[in-house]
Protein backbone atom coordinates (compact mmCIF):
# COMPACT_ATOMS: atom_id res chain seq x y z
CA UNK A 1 0.00 0.00 0.00
CA UNK A 2 0.98 3.46 0.01
CA UNK A 3 0.98 4.23 3.35
CA UNK A 4 4.08 1.99 3.53
CA UNK A 5 5.87 4.19 1.14
CA UNK A 6 6.95 6.72 3.77
CA UNK A 7 8.24 6.75 7.15
CA UNK A 8 5.57 7.34 9.88
CA UNK A 9 6.11 11.19 11.52
CA UNK A 10 4.91 11.74 15.19
CA UNK A 11 6.10 15.08 15.45
CA UNK A 12 6.80 16.39 18.84
CA UNK A 13 4.58 19.17 20.44
CA UNK A 14 5.81 22.33 19.85
CA UNK A 15 7.41 24.06 23.14
CA UNK A 16 5.18 26.66 24.23
CA UNK A 17 6.82 30.08 24.66
CA UNK A 18 5.21 32.20 27.01
CA UNK A 19 6.47 36.03 26.45
CA UNK A 20 7.10 38.72 28.86
CA UNK A 21 4.51 41.30 28.63
CA UNK A 22 5.75 44.28 27.04
CA UNK A 23 7.53 42.30 24.43
CA UNK A 24 4.11 39.83 23.88
CA UNK A 25 3.09 43.59 21.55
CA UNK A 26 5.53 41.79 19.04
CA UNK A 27 4.14 38.09 18.33
CA UNK A 28 0.64 40.10 18.07
CA UNK A 29 2.24 42.48 15.52
CA UNK A 30 3.82 39.36 13.76
CA UNK A 31 0.73 37.93 13.63
CA UNK A 32 -0.87 40.83 12.06
CA UNK A 33 2.04 41.71 9.29
CA UNK A 34 1.45 37.94 8.08
CA UNK A 35 -1.87 37.77 7.69
CA UNK A 36 -1.59 41.14 5.31
CA UNK A 37 1.60 39.20 3.52
CA UNK A 38 0.71 35.46 3.64
CA UNK A 39 3.29 32.61 3.60
CA UNK A 40 5.07 32.26 0.57
CA UNK A 41 4.27 29.69 -1.98
CA UNK A 42 6.98 27.12 -3.38
CA UNK A 43 9.92 28.35 -5.57
CA UNK A 44 9.63 26.72 -9.01
CA UNK A 45 11.07 27.30 -12.24
CA UNK A 46 7.59 26.53 -14.53
CA UNK A 47 4.59 25.74 -13.13
CA UNK A 48 1.22 27.68 -11.62
CA UNK A 49 3.20 28.81 -8.15
CA UNK A 50 2.98 32.73 -9.80
CA UNK A 51 -0.44 32.49 -10.24
CA UNK A 52 -1.32 30.35 -7.22
CA UNK A 53 0.58 33.00 -4.83
CA UNK A 54 0.98 32.81 -1.41
CA UNK A 55 -0.90 30.60 1.50
CA UNK A 56 -3.11 32.04 3.75
CA UNK A 57 -1.44 32.92 7.24
CA UNK A 58 -5.14 31.72 9.10
CA UNK A 59 -3.39 28.02 8.66
CA UNK A 60 -1.02 28.95 11.49
CA UNK A 61 -4.13 29.80 14.12
CA UNK A 62 -4.27 25.58 13.96
CA UNK A 63 -1.96 22.89 14.47
CA UNK A 64 -0.73 21.31 11.88
CA UNK A 65 -0.31 17.72 13.32
CA UNK A 66 -3.23 17.78 15.51
CA UNK A 67 -5.63 18.20 12.34
CA UNK A 68 -3.41 15.52 10.32
CA UNK A 69 -3.85 12.92 13.29
CA UNK A 70 -8.04 14.34 13.24
CA UNK A 71 -7.74 12.75 9.38
CA UNK A 72 -6.41 9.52 10.45
CA UNK A 73 -9.28 9.10 12.65
CA UNK A 74 -11.90 10.23 10.61
CA UNK A 75 -9.83 7.96 7.81
CA UNK A 76 -9.60 5.36 9.37
CA UNK A 77 -13.54 5.81 11.22
CA UNK A 78 -14.88 5.74 7.75
CA UNK A 79 -13.01 2.71 6.10
CA UNK A 80 -14.34 0.69 8.86
CA UNK A 81 -17.73 1.89 7.96
CA UNK A 82 -17.40 0.65 4.40
CA UNK A 83 -15.81 -2.78 5.03
CA UNK A 84 -18.96 -3.41 7.44
CA UNK A 85 -20.98 -2.61 4.81
CA UNK A 86 -19.09 -4.50 2.55
CA UNK A 87 -18.24 -1.40 0.26
CA UNK A 88 -14.28 -0.91 0.99
CA UNK A 89 -12.46 -2.14 -2.57
CA UNK A 90 -10.22 -5.36 -1.79
CA UNK A 91 -5.94 -4.51 -2.24
CA UNK A 92 -6.53 -6.41 -5.37
CA UNK A 93 -9.12 -4.36 -7.00
CA UNK A 94 -8.33 -3.35 -10.29
CA UNK A 95 -9.68 0.37 -9.48
CA UNK A 96 -7.64 0.18 -6.41
CA UNK A 97 -5.00 -0.95 -8.10
CA UNK A 98 -4.91 1.36 -10.57
CA UNK A 99 -6.10 4.36 -8.27
CA UNK A 100 -2.84 3.59 -6.25
CA UNK A 101 -0.13 3.27 -9.60
CA UNK A 102 -1.55 7.16 -10.53
CA UNK A 103 -1.38 7.95 -6.70
CA UNK A 104 2.17 6.83 -6.62
CA UNK A 105 3.55 8.80 -9.67
CA UNK A 106 1.94 12.12 -8.51
CA UNK A 107 2.81 11.93 -4.65
CA UNK A 108 6.70 12.86 -5.18
CA UNK A 109 5.77 15.72 -7.26
CA UNK A 110 3.98 17.07 -4.11
CA UNK A 111 6.81 17.84 -1.95
CA UNK A 112 7.52 21.02 -3.58
CA UNK A 113 4.49 22.17 -2.40
CA UNK A 114 4.27 21.08 1.35
CA UNK A 115 7.42 19.74 3.17
CA UNK A 116 5.21 18.03 5.27
CA UNK A 117 4.16 15.65 2.65
CA UNK A 118 7.61 13.25 2.28
CA UNK A 119 6.11 12.27 5.54
CA UNK A 120 2.88 11.30 5.91
CA UNK A 121 1.15 8.15 5.51
CA UNK A 122 -0.14 8.21 2.24
CA UNK A 123 -3.65 6.43 1.56
CA UNK A 124 -5.55 5.67 -1.60
CA UNK A 125 -8.74 3.61 -0.95
CA UNK A 126 -12.00 2.90 -3.24
CA UNK A 127 -15.71 3.00 -1.57
CA UNK A 128 -18.41 1.23 -3.30
CA UNK A 129 -21.04 4.66 -4.03
CA UNK A 130 -22.94 5.79 -6.32
CA UNK A 131 -21.62 9.32 -5.73
CA UNK A 132 -19.91 11.09 -7.32
CA UNK A 133 -16.69 12.35 -5.57
CA UNK A 134 -13.31 12.02 -4.48
CA UNK A 135 -10.93 13.41 -1.82
CA UNK A 136 -8.13 14.16 -0.19
CA UNK A 137 -7.82 14.36 4.16
CA UNK A 138 -4.84 16.10 5.79
CA UNK A 139 -1.86 13.97 6.27
CA UNK A 140 -2.35 11.85 2.19
CA UNK A 141 -5.31 10.34 3.18
CA UNK A 142 -7.35 9.86 -0.39
CA UNK A 143 -10.41 8.16 -1.30
CA UNK A 144 -12.32 7.49 -4.44
CA UNK A 145 -16.21 6.41 -4.94
CA UNK A 146 -16.76 4.24 -7.47
CA UNK A 147 -19.50 6.55 -9.00
CA UNK A 148 -17.05 9.33 -10.15
CA UNK A 149 -15.20 5.98 -11.97
CA UNK A 150 -18.06 4.47 -13.11
CA UNK A 151 -20.29 7.10 -13.79
CA UNK A 152 -17.89 8.97 -15.46
CA UNK A 153 -15.65 6.55 -17.07
CA UNK A 154 -12.71 8.36 -16.38
CA UNK A 155 -9.34 8.24 -18.31
CA UNK A 156 -5.78 7.65 -16.71
CA UNK A 157 -5.54 11.16 -17.13
CA UNK A 158 -8.71 12.25 -16.11
CA UNK A 159 -8.34 10.58 -12.32
CA UNK A 160 -4.67 11.98 -11.87
CA UNK A 161 -6.70 15.48 -12.43
CA UNK A 162 -9.29 14.45 -9.96
CA UNK A 163 -6.62 13.77 -8.04
CA UNK A 164 -4.68 16.02 -8.51
CA UNK A 165 -7.28 18.18 -7.63
CA UNK A 166 -7.96 16.84 -4.21
CA UNK A 167 -3.89 16.13 -3.39
CA UNK A 168 -3.80 19.85 -3.82
CA UNK A 169 -6.05 20.70 -1.05
CA UNK A 170 -4.12 18.61 1.28
CA UNK A 171 -0.35 20.16 0.19
CA UNK A 172 -2.34 24.16 0.52
CA UNK A 173 -3.57 23.42 3.72
CA UNK A 174 -7.14 24.13 2.88
CA UNK A 175 -8.94 22.69 5.79
CA UNK A 176 -6.69 23.64 8.44
CA UNK A 177 -6.89 27.28 7.01
CA UNK A 178 -10.20 27.28 7.03
CA UNK A 179 -10.44 26.25 11.02
CA UNK A 180 -8.28 29.12 11.67
CA UNK A 181 -10.46 31.34 9.69
CA UNK A 182 -13.60 30.33 11.95
CA UNK A 183 -11.30 30.58 14.82
CA UNK A 184 -10.72 34.43 14.31
CA UNK A 185 -13.83 35.00 13.60
CA UNK A 186 -15.82 32.85 16.49
CA UNK A 187 -12.98 32.64 18.96
CA UNK A 188 -11.66 36.19 19.24
CA UNK A 189 -9.72 37.06 21.91
CA UNK A 190 -9.01 33.21 23.11
CA UNK A 191 -7.02 33.18 19.55
CA UNK A 192 -4.84 36.21 20.18
CA UNK A 193 -4.06 34.31 23.80
CA UNK A 194 -3.39 30.97 22.20
CA UNK A 195 -0.75 32.73 19.61
CA UNK A 196 0.51 34.33 22.29
CA UNK A 197 1.16 31.20 24.52
CA UNK A 198 -1.30 31.69 26.82
CA UNK A 199 -4.07 28.75 25.51
CA UNK A 200 -4.79 25.09 23.75
CA UNK A 201 -5.16 25.84 19.89
CA UNK A 202 -6.47 22.61 20.06
CA UNK A 203 -9.50 23.61 21.52
CA UNK A 204 -10.17 24.56 17.76
CA UNK A 205 -9.71 21.87 16.12
CA UNK A 206 -12.12 20.44 18.50
CA UNK A 207 -14.71 23.26 17.33
CA UNK A 208 -14.28 23.18 13.89
CA UNK A 209 -12.10 19.69 12.62
CA UNK A 210 -15.31 17.34 13.52
CA UNK A 211 -16.13 17.37 10.05
CA UNK A 212 -13.57 16.90 7.59
CA UNK A 213 -14.78 14.52 5.58
CA UNK A 214 -17.68 17.14 4.57
CA UNK A 215 -15.72 20.55 5.17
CA UNK A 216 -16.56 23.05 2.03
CA UNK A 217 -13.98 24.82 0.88
CA UNK A 218 -14.32 28.47 -1.17
CA UNK A 219 -14.57 28.63 -4.45
CA UNK A 220 -11.04 30.74 -4.41
CA UNK A 221 -9.90 27.27 -2.59
CA UNK A 222 -11.54 25.15 -5.47
CA UNK A 223 -10.10 27.50 -7.92
CA UNK A 224 -6.23 27.16 -6.47
CA UNK A 225 -6.85 23.67 -6.12
CA UNK A 226 -7.44 22.89 -9.95
CA UNK A 227 -4.67 25.00 -10.85
CA UNK A 228 -2.03 23.21 -8.18
CA UNK A 229 -3.68 19.61 -9.26
CA UNK A 230 -3.19 20.24 -13.35
CA UNK A 231 0.80 20.99 -12.09
CA UNK A 232 1.10 18.10 -10.22
CA UNK A 233 -0.46 15.43 -13.01
CA UNK A 234 1.72 17.34 -15.61
CA UNK A 235 4.56 16.23 -13.86
CA UNK A 236 3.90 13.18 -13.08
CA UNK A 237 3.18 12.72 -16.74
CA UNK A 238 -0.01 12.81 -17.06
CA UNK A 239 -1.80 15.15 -19.68
CA UNK A 240 -3.15 18.43 -18.11
CA UNK A 241 -5.87 18.95 -21.32
CA UNK A 242 -7.70 16.24 -19.75
CA UNK A 243 -9.11 18.82 -17.07
CA UNK A 244 -11.09 20.13 -20.22
CA UNK A 245 -12.55 16.59 -20.66
CA UNK A 246 -12.88 15.75 -16.80
CA UNK A 247 -14.91 19.00 -16.41
CA UNK A 248 -17.13 18.62 -19.70
CA UNK A 249 -18.08 14.97 -18.32
CA UNK A 250 -18.80 16.92 -14.69
CA UNK A 251 -20.85 19.34 -16.34
CA UNK A 252 -23.39 16.40 -18.26
CA UNK A 253 -23.53 14.94 -15.25
CA UNK A 254 -24.59 17.61 -13.16
CA UNK A 255 -27.85 17.81 -15.11
CA UNK A 256 -30.91 17.50 -12.31
CA UNK A 257 -29.29 17.64 -8.74
CA UNK A 258 -25.32 18.61 -9.08
CA UNK A 259 -22.99 15.99 -8.08
CA UNK A 260 -21.06 16.41 -4.37
CA UNK A 261 -18.30 17.05 -5.90
CA UNK A 262 -19.15 20.63 -7.69
CA UNK A 263 -21.44 21.41 -4.74
CA UNK A 264 -19.13 24.65 -3.84
CA UNK A 265 -17.10 24.22 -7.17
CA UNK A 266 -17.04 27.23 -9.68
CA UNK A 267 -19.15 26.11 -12.42
CA UNK A 268 -17.65 24.02 -15.66
CA UNK A 269 -17.31 26.68 -17.71
CA UNK A 270 -15.34 29.03 -15.28
CA UNK A 271 -13.23 26.18 -14.20
CA UNK A 272 -12.40 24.93 -18.09
CA UNK A 273 -11.76 28.69 -18.97
CA UNK A 274 -9.31 28.66 -16.22
CA UNK A 275 -7.26 25.13 -17.16
CA UNK A 276 -6.92 26.68 -21.12
CA UNK A 277 -5.65 29.75 -19.88
CA UNK A 278 -3.30 28.03 -17.63
CA UNK A 279 -2.36 24.97 -19.89
CA UNK A 280 0.80 26.75 -21.70
CA UNK A 281 2.09 26.64 -17.86
CA UNK A 282 2.09 23.52 -17.48
CA UNK A 283 1.69 22.09 -20.91
CA UNK A 284 6.06 22.34 -21.21
CA UNK A 285 6.05 19.89 -17.90
CA UNK A 286 4.20 17.26 -19.51
CA UNK A 287 6.35 17.31 -22.53
CA UNK A 288 9.14 17.16 -20.19
CA UNK A 289 7.79 14.39 -18.27
CA UNK A 290 7.47 12.20 -22.01
CA UNK A 291 10.82 12.52 -22.34
CA UNK A 292 12.17 10.92 -19.04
Amino acid sequence: MIERALPHFNPSPARRHRPALLPALWPALSLALALAWGVAAPAQAQGVSETVGKNSAFTGLVSASQVEQAAVQQYGQMLREAQAKNALGSDNHPQVLRLRNIARRIIPFSYAWNPRAREWRWEVNLIGSKQINAFCMPGGKIAFYTGILDQLKLSDDEVAMVMGHEIAHALREHARERMGKSAATNIGVNVLSQVLGFGQVGQTLTQYGAQLLTLEFSREDESEADLVGMELAARAGFDPRAGVTLWEKMGAASKGAPPQFLSTHPSGKTRIADIERNLPKVMPLYEASQKR
